[in-house]
């Protein structure tokens, strides 16, 4: 069976292709994109067609169901893939604490149905996974080898999912982050523009500490160690650079859409929810830079590019 595959507004046909476990410049290679409908699968189809040494397959639930390792297993088989990205995951935080099966389902046992296939054909595999697993009580930035204490169903699961595809594909790449937003999807910053514009003042937590991660920069990131020279396997964190409360994040949120509301901070204790967030989550991101020689913008400096994004958007 023959898919498409599509770059932009074109359709490509997608045959067998020869693998070769590093980038080979002059062999095109296929990478599956897992849960693409998402914020970060939807960056790296934006980014796609910078990239024309790859064919890309951007899959979600109704194309691929990961859960199903025989579905995997002809996928991959049938379209050669040498590569897969796993954005797919189950992220809803408090849910996760009433649907404990479905998140580990997705997040851990899925992971193992994939790592299982990458293992039988020779598929290398970046999987994305959350500064949930730590317990958020640090107060210097998170390295990858701290160790890890989720304190929710989503964070355990998540860890799961990390440990099952280590010790199944030891090859693997795995990278952690933290506060996603982008142009697509729903997040923080779609959040605080909206209610900004519909209300006179806001209340929002200072006492919660992390990086925010603009998912294009995590697209980019993904895309220059797949077309590097090098694979060096293991765990690795990356997000924008610097570090804010979400306080902070949503005055500049609101002073860089132009939208005028007042921002009230607010204590932790003050805005309870079900499940409790890290207090602290910046993630060092020392290891990711010097292995692919990254350079990563300031997370003020991601935002004001999205931010114009959307602006651009609503004006079309």
């Amino acid at each position: 069976m023959k898919l498409k595959k599509f770059i932009g507004n074109k359709n490509y046909s997608v045959g067998a292709k020869n693998f070769s476990p590093l980038r080979n410049q002059n062999i095109m290679q296929n990478i599956l994109i897992t849960g693409s409908n998402g914020q970060l699968g939807n960056e790296i189809r934006a980014i796609s067609e910078n990239y024309p040494n790859f064919q890309y397959f951007f899959t979600d639930v109704d194309e691929l169901d990961i859960t199903d390792k025989e579905q995997i297993r002809r996928f991959v088989a049938e379209n050669d893939i040498h590569f897969v990205i796993n954005c797919a995951a189950y992220t809803a935080v408090d849910k996760a604490e009433d649907d404990e099966k479905m998140a580990y389902l997705i997040n851990a046992e899925a992971v193992k149905n994939i790592a299982e296939i990458a293992v039988e054909r020779k598929v290398k595999v970046i999987h994305i996974s959350t500064d949930y697993v730590f317990d958020g009580t640090n107060h210097v930035p998170y390295t990858e080898n701290m160790p890890v204490s989720p304190t929710s169903i989503y964070g355990k699961s998540k860890l799961v999912g990390e440990e099952v595809l280590m010790q199944t594909a030891s090859q693997s790449i795995i990278i952690r982050t933290s506060w996603l937003y982008s142009a697509f999807g729903n997040n923080f910053v779609k959040t605080m523009i909206r209610l900004g514009r519909e209300r006179d003042s806001l209340g929002v937590i200072f006492d919660q500490v992390g990086t925010p991660t603009h998912a294009a920069d995590l697209a980019e990131a993904i895309m220059k160690i797949l077309n590097s020279e090098k694979w060096i396997s293991g765990t690795y964190h990356f997000s924008n650079e610097g570090a804010c409360s979400w306080y902070d994040f949503a005055k500049s949120i609101h002073r860089l859409a132009g939208v005028d509301c007042k921002v009230n901070p607010i204590e932790t204790k003050d805005y309870p929810v079900r499940t409790p967030r890290p207090f602290y989550s910046v993630l060092n991101k020392a290891k990711i830079k010097s292995t692919y020689e990254l350079e990563i913008p300031h997370w003020e400096e991601s935002l004001r590019k999205c931010i114009a994004d959307l602006v651009c958007s609503e004006r079309s």
